[in-house]
């Protein structure tokens, strides 16, 4: 089925490649002259490439789906067998693999793949019943303990992703240890398909992404940009109370910056192509160099370009460094909203959790190495306290630390030790939960990353924090010390929100559109019943406006039933609905957008109440 593993099975993974097998045996009773490729589980399921003269589609999921019921019931053991690299070709060749037996056509997808394996690999086969495949494994001990699945939608897919490869079906499905937990998850997908930020950006008014200005570029509109800045003013305050300043940088920066870096080249394919200065690039094109010659020379550093800011921290540095700092004037804590550019492909950009320009609530702090373990628990704080007032309390710290093995990380093995020992030891005073997984730090320091799950309990990687000795030193950063010595600084990258693109869409899709009343880009809307009560009604939006509330008045002439599903659509928290007894008493008829009808108060007492939910940051 595949030629090898390259990392462990989760208990689930092992359920859903064993259910890939159940696929491709029950596939085999129908159509026995398919010939299978591979079929790995895949995050929400697994899949299986087939080749195959019949074109599947969801009309035959029923029928495969009642032989792969048959299989389970039969409760086949999966056996592993060990063999030879001659007897697996032997098997290939004779059509026994990924087969239910022997046949007249050989088995060509295995033997394509046995001729990838290296010599010194071992070789093993998986048989469930008269099903054999080439497979490396794992597998649960018998299809029995397959408890609920699902096909779910079938597409194309090019052998070995190789477009001059053959194209092949590529069937996917999804499968749990029960039927209840399937059904669960097909309840989940059908909500978030209910809360898809893109669905309800555009819906709401909140952002809208333009192919004239480029895939991956959001535009904010009025609504959306509301909340984008309620976010800023919310962080911003926090910032300050824990003593940052605020700067500014430019969206371009010469390509050496990044150089001395090291995000070109290590990050140089996530990265839009450098820009050269037009005098150079004349001269260039004068003596006739290619655009090969070119991209050659900007990565020898022959020739000096710029290049879209993907990283805000060496613009950072740069402002550190532009002034001599002693001891007493650490930690310097800097913060700025900076856009930063990313080549993200074309296929994995999705509204605004995946795009190529993106704000990121940066901040980075130059500390000495006794100032670290406190500087990194009150950063730790703060994003705890930012994922509190928002509700997201089901969150979970990892610890991304460097592989050794691996080159793509920088700077001295005991300098990471102890950027590492100081993460583990800020979490634990922290008490959050944390993991530790090796091969997801930065390639200039260690980090914890915020995993948060929403509402219906899917996880995203949201804020970060990262310990950095590396830059300083390429930096030559310094301060002076008490004994009028130069150290070099350390260096803490952070961002509570991540990038506000990408935390916005969380959001959206969290809420379900439906913000709390601080964050809510119009926070009351005031419905007179008739005409008449209209200037009673501005006089009430003016009471809002006055204190800062958003509030707007629906002087439309429908009818106030219509009025209030409109409100309830546009998800507008508070409700203001006004009649003559209203006016006459100066009082309002408050309807909730979670609750519903909450009888009349007085307008000043509602206004009051308003005023202290938006101050407390109050979730429904």
């Amino acid at each position: 089925m595949s030629d090898k593993n390259t990392a462990p099975m989760t208990d689930l993974e092992r359920l859903r490649h064993s259910t890939a097998h159940v696929l491709a045996t029950g596939i085999l009773r129908i159509w026995p002259e398919a010939q299978f490729a591979a079929g790995p589980p895949v995050e929400n399921g697994f899949y299986y490439d087939l080749e195959l003269d019949h074109r599947i589609s969801p009309e035959d999921f029923d029928r495969i789906e009642a032989e792969m019921r048959k299989v389970i019931q039969e409760n086949q053991p999966f056996e592993r067998m060990p063999v030879d690299r001659k007897r697996a070709l032997d098997l290939a060749k004779e059509g026994s693999l990924a087969a239910l037996g022997p046949r007249s056509v050989p088995s060509k997808f295995k033997l394509d793949i046995l001729q990838r394996i290296p010599d010194d690999e071992e070789i093993t086969l998986y048989r469930n019943g008269n099903f054999t495949d080439l497979c490396a494994g794992p597998h649960v001990a018998t299809t029995g303990e397959i408890g609920g699945f699902k096909l779910t939608n079938v597409a194309s897919a090019y052998y070995q992703g190789d477009e001059s490869q053959p194209q092949l079906q590529r069937v996917y499905g999804t499968a749990f240890k029960t039927e209840q937990e399937l059904n669960e998850y097909f309840a989940r997908l059908e909500e978030a398909k209910k809360r898809d930020h893109r669905k309800l950006g555009r819906e709401l008014g909140l952002f809208h992404i333009d192919e004239d200005v480029g895939p991956g570029l959001a535009l904010w509109k009025p609504k959306g940009a509301v909340i984008r800045r309620e976010l800023q003013n919310f962080i911003s305050e926090e910032l300050r109370k824990q003593g940052y300043t605020e700067v500014f940088t430019p969206h371009i920066g010469k390509l050496n910056l990044y150089r001395t870096s090291g995000h070109y080249p290590y990050y140089q394919d996530s990265q839009f192509p450098p820009l050269v200065e037009p005098e150079v690039l004349r001269h260039l094109a004068d003596e006739g160099c290619s655009c090969a010659t070119l991209a050659n020379m900007l990565k020898d550093g022959s020739v000096d370009g710029y290049l879209l800011k993907p990283m805000n921290c060496p613009m950072h540095i740069k402002i550190y460094a532009s002034s001599p700092h002693s001891y007493r004037d650490l930690p310097v804590r800097l913060a700025e909203f900076g856009t930063v550019y990313r080549w993200e492909q074309s296929g994995e950009l999705g509204g605004l959790t995946r795009v190529r320009g993106l704000t990121q609530d940066d901040g980075h702090i130059f500390c000495t190495d006794e100032q670290l373990q406190e500087e990194l628990f009150r950063t730790l704080d703060v994003g705890i306290r930012v994922l509190s007032t928002l509700g997201l309390t089901d969150f979970r710290a990892r610890l991304g630390l460097r592989d050794p093995d691996s080159s793509k990380y920088v700077g001295a093995p005991e300098q990471w030790d102890k950027a590492e020992q100081a993460l583990r030891q800020a979490a634990k005073k922290v008490n959050i939960n944390w993991s530790e997984e090796q091969g997801e730090a930065a390639f200039y320091g260690p980090k914890i990353d915020f995993v948060v799950k929403d509402v219906i309990g899917r996880e995203w990687q949201l804020g970060t924090v990262q310990v950095d000795y590396n830059l300083p030193q390429r930096f030559d950063l310094h301060y002076i010390s008490s004994d009028n010595s130069p150290k070099r600084p350390v260096m803490i990258h952070r961002a509570p929100f991540g990038s506000l693109e990408r935390f916005c869409g969380v959001l959206i899709e969290h809420f379900a559109g439906s913000f709390p009343l601080w964050l809510a880009p119009e926070q009351v809307r005031v419905l007179p019943i008739s005409d008449k009560h209209l200037e009673y009604a501005r006089k009430i939006e003016h009471m809002l406006s006055e204190i800062g509330v958003r509030a707007t008045v629906s002087d439309s002439s429908d009818k106030i039933g219509a009025k209030i599903r409109l409100a309830q659509l546009d998800k507008v928290p508070y409700m203001l609905v006004l009649g003559a007894r209203e006016e006459q008493a100066a009082n309002v008829a408050v309807r909730s957008r979670s609750r519903g009808d909450e009888g009349v108060v007085s307008a000043l007492q509602f206004v009051e109440r308003v005023q202290r939910e938006i101050k407390e940051k109050k979730l429904e």
